[in-house]
Protein backbone atom coordinates (compact mmCIF):
# COMPACT_ATOMS: atom_id res chain seq x y z
CA UNK A 1 0.00 0.00 0.00
CA UNK A 2 2.62 2.57 0.48
CA UNK A 3 3.95 3.95 -2.31
CA UNK A 4 7.06 4.27 -4.50
CA UNK A 5 8.73 7.36 -4.68
CA UNK A 6 10.34 8.97 -8.30
CA UNK A 7 11.55 12.29 -6.93
CA UNK A 8 14.38 12.73 -4.01
CA UNK A 9 11.96 15.42 -2.23
CA UNK A 10 9.95 12.90 -0.72
CA UNK A 11 12.95 12.19 1.25
CA UNK A 12 12.80 15.74 2.22
CA UNK A 13 9.28 15.82 3.16
CA UNK A 14 9.83 12.71 5.24
CA UNK A 15 12.74 14.30 6.77
CA UNK A 16 10.68 17.35 7.78
CA UNK A 17 7.81 15.71 8.81
CA UNK A 18 5.60 18.19 6.82
CA UNK A 19 2.13 18.48 8.00
CA UNK A 20 -0.11 17.46 5.66
CA UNK A 21 -1.28 19.35 2.82
CA UNK A 22 -4.34 21.32 3.76
CA UNK A 23 -6.27 20.09 0.60
CA UNK A 24 -7.46 17.13 2.60
CA UNK A 25 -8.94 19.10 5.69
CA UNK A 26 -12.70 19.40 4.52
CA UNK A 27 -12.54 15.04 4.59
CA UNK A 28 -15.49 13.56 6.68
CA UNK A 29 -16.60 10.47 7.26
CA UNK A 30 -19.69 8.20 7.66
CA UNK A 31 -19.40 8.44 11.17
CA UNK A 32 -19.30 11.77 11.01
CA UNK A 33 -15.79 13.32 11.16
CA UNK A 34 -15.31 15.28 9.24
CA UNK A 35 9.02 10.10 -10.92
CA UNK A 36 7.03 13.84 -10.93
CA UNK A 37 5.52 15.70 -13.83
CA UNK A 38 7.68 18.20 -15.63
CA UNK A 39 8.23 21.00 -14.34
CA UNK A 40 7.42 23.05 -17.54
CA UNK A 41 3.53 21.34 -17.32
CA UNK A 42 3.36 22.90 -13.56
CA UNK A 43 4.04 25.98 -15.19
CA UNK A 44 1.78 25.74 -17.89
CA UNK A 45 -0.78 24.74 -15.81
CA UNK A 46 -0.88 27.79 -13.61
CA UNK A 47 -0.71 30.30 -16.11
CA UNK A 48 -3.66 28.85 -17.81
CA UNK A 49 -5.45 28.54 -14.12
CA UNK A 50 -7.43 31.41 -14.51
CA UNK A 51 -9.07 29.90 -18.21
CA UNK A 52 -9.20 27.13 -16.74
CA UNK A 53 -11.27 27.77 -13.64
CA UNK A 54 -13.29 29.89 -16.14
CA UNK A 55 -13.98 26.92 -18.52
CA UNK A 56 -14.69 24.42 -15.73
CA UNK A 57 -17.02 26.49 -14.23
CA UNK A 58 -18.73 27.21 -17.20
CA UNK A 59 -18.53 23.74 -18.41
CA UNK A 60 -20.09 22.71 -14.60
CA UNK A 61 -23.14 24.97 -14.55
CA UNK A 62 -24.12 24.14 -17.82
CA UNK A 63 -24.18 20.64 -16.90
CA UNK A 64 -25.72 21.04 -13.65
CA UNK A 65 -28.78 22.49 -15.83
CA UNK A 66 -28.76 19.80 -18.06
CA UNK A 67 -29.25 17.37 -14.82
CA UNK A 68 -25.81 15.48 -16.01
CA UNK A 69 -24.39 15.86 -12.48
CA UNK A 70 -25.26 16.50 -8.82
CA UNK A 71 -24.04 19.20 -6.58
CA UNK A 72 -21.57 18.28 -3.40
CA UNK A 73 -24.14 16.62 -1.25
CA UNK A 74 -22.35 13.31 0.15
CA UNK A 75 -24.47 10.12 -0.32
CA UNK A 76 -24.96 8.05 2.68
CA UNK A 77 -23.33 4.77 2.22
CA UNK A 78 -25.17 1.41 2.52
CA UNK A 79 -24.38 -2.33 2.43
CA UNK A 80 -26.53 -3.85 -0.31
CA UNK A 81 -26.48 -0.23 -2.41
CA UNK A 82 -27.00 -2.14 -5.62
CA UNK A 83 -29.21 -4.82 -4.79
CA UNK A 84 -32.83 -3.00 -6.14
CA UNK A 85 -30.52 -1.47 -9.42
CA UNK A 86 -28.10 -3.49 -10.30
CA UNK A 87 -28.54 -7.29 -8.12
CA UNK A 88 -25.40 -8.94 -10.14
CA UNK A 89 -23.55 -6.25 -9.53
CA UNK A 90 -20.76 -7.57 -7.10
CA UNK A 91 -21.33 -10.78 -8.46
CA UNK A 92 -19.63 -9.27 -11.93
CA UNK A 93 -16.80 -7.25 -9.88
CA UNK A 94 -16.30 -10.77 -8.20
CA UNK A 95 -15.93 -12.88 -10.90
CA UNK A 96 -13.97 -10.34 -13.05
CA UNK A 97 -11.95 -10.21 -10.68
CA UNK A 98 -10.85 -14.05 -10.81
CA UNK A 99 -10.36 -13.93 -14.10
CA UNK A 100 -7.85 -10.94 -13.99
CA UNK A 101 -6.39 -12.70 -11.05
CA UNK A 102 -6.31 -16.46 -12.95
CA UNK A 103 -4.51 -14.57 -15.67
CA UNK A 104 -2.25 -12.73 -13.49
CA UNK A 105 -1.71 -13.44 -9.62
CA UNK A 106 -0.10 -10.00 -8.78
CA UNK A 107 -3.10 -7.67 -10.23
CA UNK A 108 -4.79 -8.78 -7.16
CA UNK A 109 -2.12 -6.90 -4.59
CA UNK A 110 -2.31 -3.95 -7.39
CA UNK A 111 -6.33 -3.64 -7.09
CA UNK A 112 -6.39 -3.74 -3.89
CA UNK A 113 -4.15 -0.56 -3.53
CA UNK A 114 -6.20 1.65 -5.61
CA UNK A 115 -8.06 2.31 -2.75
CA UNK A 116 -5.95 3.41 0.20
CA UNK A 117 -4.03 5.35 -3.21
CA UNK A 118 -7.75 6.95 -4.41
CA UNK A 119 -9.91 7.25 -0.86
CA UNK A 120 -6.32 9.24 0.58
CA UNK A 121 -6.90 12.03 -1.66
CA UNK A 122 -10.00 14.10 -1.36
CA UNK A 123 -11.49 10.77 -0.26
CA UNK A 124 -12.74 7.78 -2.26
CA UNK A 125 -14.29 9.27 -5.11
CA UNK A 126 -12.24 7.49 -8.35
CA UNK A 127 -10.41 10.91 -9.07
CA UNK A 128 -7.07 8.59 -8.91
CA UNK A 129 -8.39 6.68 -12.65
CA UNK A 130 -9.07 9.88 -14.51
CA UNK A 131 -6.58 9.89 -17.31
CA UNK A 132 -4.43 13.57 -17.83
CA UNK A 133 -6.24 16.23 -19.96
CA UNK A 134 -5.30 19.34 -21.55
CA UNK A 135 -6.32 21.05 -18.40
CA UNK A 136 -6.13 18.79 -15.39
CA UNK A 137 -2.77 16.63 -14.81
CA UNK A 138 -3.96 13.82 -12.87
CA UNK A 139 -2.65 11.93 -10.15
CA UNK A 140 -1.37 8.91 -12.00
CA UNK A 141 1.72 10.96 -12.41
CA UNK A 142 1.62 11.58 -8.57
CA UNK A 143 5.18 11.14 -6.84
CA UNK A 144 3.69 8.39 -4.92
CA UNK A 145 1.59 6.50 -8.06
CA UNK A 146 4.22 6.87 -11.16
CA UNK A 147 5.53 3.65 -11.91
CA UNK A 148 4.43 2.28 -8.81
CA UNK A 149 0.41 2.12 -9.32
CA UNK A 150 -0.74 -0.41 -12.36
CA UNK A 151 -3.83 -2.82 -12.96
CA UNK A 152 -5.81 -0.14 -13.94
CA UNK A 153 -6.66 -1.69 -17.13
CA UNK A 154 -8.42 -4.36 -14.85
CA UNK A 155 -10.72 -1.22 -13.39
CA UNK A 156 -11.96 -0.58 -17.12
CA UNK A 157 -12.16 -4.44 -17.36
CA UNK A 158 -15.23 -4.39 -14.50
CA UNK A 159 -16.48 -1.04 -15.34
CA UNK A 160 -17.23 -2.40 -18.94
CA UNK A 161 -19.05 -5.23 -17.56
CA UNK A 162 -21.04 -3.29 -15.53
CA UNK A 163 -22.00 -0.99 -18.29
CA UNK A 164 -23.76 -3.90 -20.44
CA UNK A 165 -25.38 -5.46 -17.38
CA UNK A 166 -26.07 -2.05 -15.82
CA UNK A 167 -25.99 1.26 -17.78
CA UNK A 168 -24.98 4.33 -16.07
CA UNK A 169 -25.54 2.70 -12.35
CA UNK A 170 -22.40 1.70 -10.83
CA UNK A 171 -19.55 4.16 -10.30
CA UNK A 172 -16.00 3.60 -10.75
CA UNK A 173 -15.79 4.61 -7.03
CA UNK A 174 -17.87 1.65 -5.98
CA UNK A 175 -15.66 -0.57 -8.60
CA UNK A 176 -12.22 0.26 -6.23
CA UNK A 177 -14.08 -0.55 -3.53
CA UNK A 178 -15.61 -3.60 -4.43
CA UNK A 179 -12.54 -5.25 -6.51
CA UNK A 180 -10.12 -4.22 -3.19
CA UNK A 181 -12.76 -6.50 -1.10
CA UNK A 182 -12.15 -8.90 -3.55
CA UNK A 183 -8.89 -8.72 -4.23
CA UNK A 184 -8.28 -9.89 -0.55
CA UNK A 185 -11.11 -12.60 -0.22
CA UNK A 186 -9.41 -14.57 -3.44
CA UNK A 187 -6.19 -14.30 -2.11
CA UNK A 188 -7.16 -16.14 0.78
CA UNK A 189 -8.24 -13.64 3.17
CA UNK A 190 -11.27 -12.06 5.23
CA UNK A 191 -14.72 -11.76 3.60
CA UNK A 192 -17.38 -8.76 4.58
CA UNK A 193 -19.91 -6.46 3.27
CA UNK A 194 -18.64 -3.43 1.48
CA UNK A 195 -20.85 0.10 1.91
CA UNK A 196 -21.94 1.73 -1.21
CA UNK A 197 -22.90 4.20 -2.73
CA UNK A 198 -20.39 6.53 -3.87
CA UNK A 199 -20.10 8.57 -7.14
CA UNK A 200 -17.48 9.95 -9.14
CA UNK A 201 -15.28 12.84 -9.03
CA UNK A 202 -15.07 15.66 -12.03
CA UNK A 203 -11.18 16.02 -11.23
CA UNK A 204 -8.73 14.58 -9.72
CA UNK A 205 -5.44 16.68 -8.05
CA UNK A 206 -1.97 15.42 -8.27
CA UNK A 207 -0.67 18.02 -5.96
CA UNK A 208 -2.73 16.63 -3.08
CA UNK A 209 -1.70 13.04 -3.94
CA UNK A 210 1.89 14.83 -3.80
CA UNK A 211 1.43 16.54 -0.46
CA UNK A 212 -0.38 13.54 1.43
CA UNK A 213 0.66 10.34 0.33
CA UNK A 214 3.27 8.57 2.41
CA UNK A 215 6.46 7.24 1.16
CA UNK A 216 8.51 3.91 1.70
CA UNK A 217 11.03 6.12 3.85
CA UNK A 218 8.25 6.87 6.05
CA UNK A 219 9.20 5.79 10.13
CA UNK A 220 6.31 5.14 12.44
CA UNK A 221 5.61 8.51 13.94
CA UNK A 222 5.14 10.00 10.45
CA UNK A 223 2.51 7.37 9.77
CA UNK A 224 0.84 7.75 13.06
CA UNK A 225 0.28 11.14 12.66
CA UNK A 226 -0.64 10.93 9.16
CA UNK A 227 -3.50 8.30 9.74
CA UNK A 228 -4.71 10.08 12.75
CA UNK A 229 -6.25 13.58 10.16
CA UNK A 230 -8.11 11.26 9.16
CA UNK A 231 -9.37 9.74 12.53
CA UNK A 232 -7.68 6.46 11.51
CA UNK A 233 -6.40 4.25 14.64
CA UNK A 234 -2.69 3.03 14.92
CA UNK A 235 -4.76 0.54 15.15
CA UNK A 236 -5.71 0.85 11.68
CA UNK A 237 -2.38 2.07 10.75
CA UNK A 238 -1.13 -1.07 11.11
CA UNK A 239 -4.08 -3.43 10.11
CA UNK A 240 -4.05 -1.53 6.88
CA UNK A 241 -0.35 -2.23 6.71
CA UNK A 242 -1.08 -5.56 6.39
CA UNK A 243 -2.24 -5.23 3.02
CA UNK A 244 1.78 -6.33 2.32
CA UNK A 245 0.79 -9.48 3.21
CA UNK A 246 0.59 -9.82 -0.91
CA UNK A 247 2.07 -8.14 -3.79
CA UNK A 248 5.91 -7.11 -4.64
CA UNK A 249 8.03 -3.89 -4.44
CA UNK A 250 10.78 -2.62 -6.33
CA UNK A 251 14.45 -2.60 -5.65
CA UNK A 252 14.34 1.49 -5.88
CA UNK A 253 12.40 2.03 -3.25
CA UNK A 254 14.95 -0.34 -0.65
CA UNK A 255 18.17 0.55 -1.97
CA UNK A 256 18.66 3.54 0.42
CA UNK A 257 17.81 0.80 3.33
CA UNK A 258 20.89 -1.37 1.80
CA UNK A 259 22.94 0.94 1.42
CA UNK A 260 22.99 4.08 2.62
CA UNK A 261 20.01 4.45 5.28
CA UNK A 262 19.23 8.55 5.96
CA UNK A 263 22.47 9.50 4.85
CA UNK A 264 24.73 7.33 7.06
CA UNK A 265 26.32 5.60 4.66
CA UNK A 266 25.51 2.36 6.15
CA UNK A 267 22.55 -0.08 5.80
CA UNK A 268 19.54 -0.31 7.93
CA UNK A 269 20.54 -1.96 11.39
CA UNK A 270 17.24 -3.06 11.42
CA UNK A 271 17.18 -5.96 8.87
CA UNK A 272 17.75 -9.42 9.71
CA UNK A 273 21.72 -9.87 7.67
CA UNK A 274 20.51 -13.08 6.24
CA UNK A 275 17.66 -11.29 4.74
CA UNK A 276 19.61 -8.18 3.70
CA UNK A 277 21.94 -10.53 1.95
CA UNK A 278 19.42 -11.79 -0.55
CA UNK A 279 18.29 -7.86 -0.55
CA UNK A 280 21.66 -7.26 -1.40
CA UNK A 281 21.34 -9.82 -4.52
CA UNK A 282 18.72 -8.74 -5.58
CA UNK A 283 19.07 -4.99 -5.71
CA UNK A 284 22.51 -4.24 -6.20
CA UNK A 285 23.48 -0.52 -5.16
CA UNK A 286 23.78 0.52 -9.23
CA UNK A 287 21.15 -1.85 -10.19
CA UNK A 288 17.92 -2.03 -12.31
CA UNK A 289 15.95 -0.45 -9.38
CA UNK A 290 12.43 -1.66 -11.55
CA UNK A 291 13.38 -5.15 -10.27
CA UNK A 292 11.01 -6.43 -7.76
CA UNK A 293 10.82 -8.90 -4.45
CA UNK A 294 8.45 -9.99 -2.48
CA UNK A 295 6.85 -7.98 0.22
CA UNK A 296 6.40 -11.00 2.35
CA UNK A 297 7.49 -14.56 2.20
CA UNK A 298 3.72 -15.78 0.93
CA UNK A 299 2.99 -12.79 -1.10
CA UNK A 300 0.30 -14.51 -2.98
CA UNK A 301 -1.07 -15.35 0.44
CA UNK A 302 -3.29 -12.75 2.55
CA UNK A 303 -2.30 -13.75 5.81
CA UNK A 304 -0.40 -12.66 9.17
CA UNK A 305 3.12 -13.80 7.49
CA UNK A 306 3.60 -10.40 6.89
CA UNK A 307 3.89 -9.62 10.43
CA UNK A 308 5.47 -12.57 11.57
CA UNK A 309 8.56 -11.43 8.93
CA UNK A 310 8.36 -8.33 10.73
CA UNK A 311 9.29 -9.27 14.00
CA UNK A 312 12.15 -11.39 12.51
CA UNK A 313 13.91 -7.81 10.92
CA UNK A 314 12.53 -9.35 7.75
CA UNK A 315 10.38 -6.14 6.45
CA UNK A 316 10.91 -4.93 2.77
CA UNK A 317 9.99 -1.28 2.83
CA UNK A 318 10.97 0.94 5.47
CA UNK A 319 7.70 2.00 6.23
CA UNK A 320 6.82 -1.81 6.38
CA UNK A 321 9.81 -2.76 9.51
CA UNK A 322 9.54 1.00 11.17
CA UNK A 323 6.12 -0.81 12.82
CA UNK A 324 7.91 -3.06 14.28
CA UNK A 325 11.20 -1.47 15.08
CA UNK A 326 10.34 2.22 15.36
CA UNK A 327 7.28 2.36 17.83
CA UNK A 328 6.65 0.79 20.93
CA UNK A 329 2.72 1.38 20.20
CA UNK A 330 2.75 0.08 16.66
CA UNK A 331 4.99 -2.93 17.70
CA UNK A 332 2.26 -4.27 20.35
CA UNK A 333 0.01 -4.25 17.56
CA UNK A 334 2.36 -6.13 15.41
CA UNK A 335 3.53 -8.86 17.61
CA UNK A 336 -0.62 -9.53 18.81
CA UNK A 337 -1.06 -9.74 14.77
CA UNK A 338 1.85 -12.39 14.40
CA UNK A 339 0.30 -14.97 16.79
CA UNK A 340 -3.34 -14.08 16.11
CA UNK A 341 -4.17 -14.19 12.75
CA UNK A 342 -7.98 -13.90 13.21
CA UNK A 343 -7.35 -10.46 15.61
CA UNK A 344 -5.33 -9.10 12.23
CA UNK A 345 -8.71 -10.40 9.90
CA UNK A 346 -11.15 -8.56 12.18
CA UNK A 347 -9.04 -4.86 12.43
CA UNK A 348 -8.00 -5.17 8.79
CA UNK A 349 -11.93 -5.25 7.64
CA UNK A 350 -12.75 -2.59 10.33
CA UNK A 351 -9.57 -0.31 8.56
CA UNK A 352 -10.94 -1.03 5.24
CA UNK A 353 -14.44 -0.15 6.18
CA UNK A 354 -13.54 2.97 7.58
CA UNK A 355 -10.84 3.93 5.01
CA UNK A 356 -14.24 3.49 2.43
CA UNK A 357 -15.75 5.79 4.32
CA UNK A 358 -13.95 8.77 3.48
CA UNK A 359 -15.42 11.40 1.59
CA UNK A 360 -15.32 14.93 0.31
CA UNK A 361 -17.55 17.54 -0.45
CA UNK A 362 -17.63 18.05 -4.11
CA UNK A 363 -19.55 18.09 -7.55
CA UNK A 364 -19.65 14.52 -8.71
CA UNK A 365 -21.58 11.96 -11.52
CA UNK A 366 -21.42 8.35 -12.49
CA UNK A 367 -18.85 8.01 -15.41
CA UNK A 368 -19.50 5.93 -17.97
CA UNK A 369 -15.61 5.48 -18.20
CA UNK A 370 -13.60 5.56 -15.12
CA UNK A 371 -11.01 7.50 -17.16
CA UNK A 372 -12.61 10.48 -18.10
CA UNK A 373 -15.28 12.52 -17.11
CA UNK A 374 -18.88 12.62 -18.37
CA UNK A 375 -19.26 14.66 -21.77
CA UNK A 376 -15.64 15.09 -21.93
CA UNK A 377 -14.21 16.31 -25.48
CA UNK A 378 -14.32 13.48 -27.75
CA UNK A 379 -10.08 13.40 -27.97
CA UNK A 380 -10.06 13.02 -24.49
CA UNK A 381 -12.15 10.43 -24.81
CA UNK A 382 -10.33 8.71 -27.85
CA UNK A 383 -6.88 9.40 -25.51
CA UNK A 384 -8.26 6.75 -22.33
CA UNK A 385 -9.56 4.20 -25.19
CA UNK A 386 -5.82 4.56 -26.45
CA UNK A 387 -4.37 4.57 -22.77
CA UNK A 388 -6.56 1.16 -21.71
CA UNK A 389 -5.68 -0.47 -24.63
CA UNK A 390 -2.06 0.21 -24.20
CA UNK A 391 -2.11 -1.34 -20.60
CA UNK A 392 -4.37 -4.45 -22.26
Amino acid sequence: MWAEIKDKKEFEKVNKNQSVASTHRNIITQQGIGASVLSDRRRTMRHASFTATSLILYLFLFLLRRGTLTTGEITPLRRGFYAGVCPEAEQIVRETMRRAMTKEARSGASVMRLQFHDCFVNGCDGSLLLDDTPTMIGEKLALSNINSLRSFEVIDEVKEALEKACPGVVSCADIIIMAARDAVVLSGGPNWEVKLGRKDSLSASQEASDNIMPSPRSNATFLINLFHKFNLSITDLVALSGSHSIGMGRCFSIVFRLYNQFGTGRPDPHMDPRFRFKLNRLCPESGDGNITGRLDATQTKFDNQYFKDLRMQRGFLNSDQTLFSGDARTMAVVKRYSIDQNAFFADFVEGMVKLGDLQIDQPVEIRRNCRVVNNAPREEIGEALASFMLEA
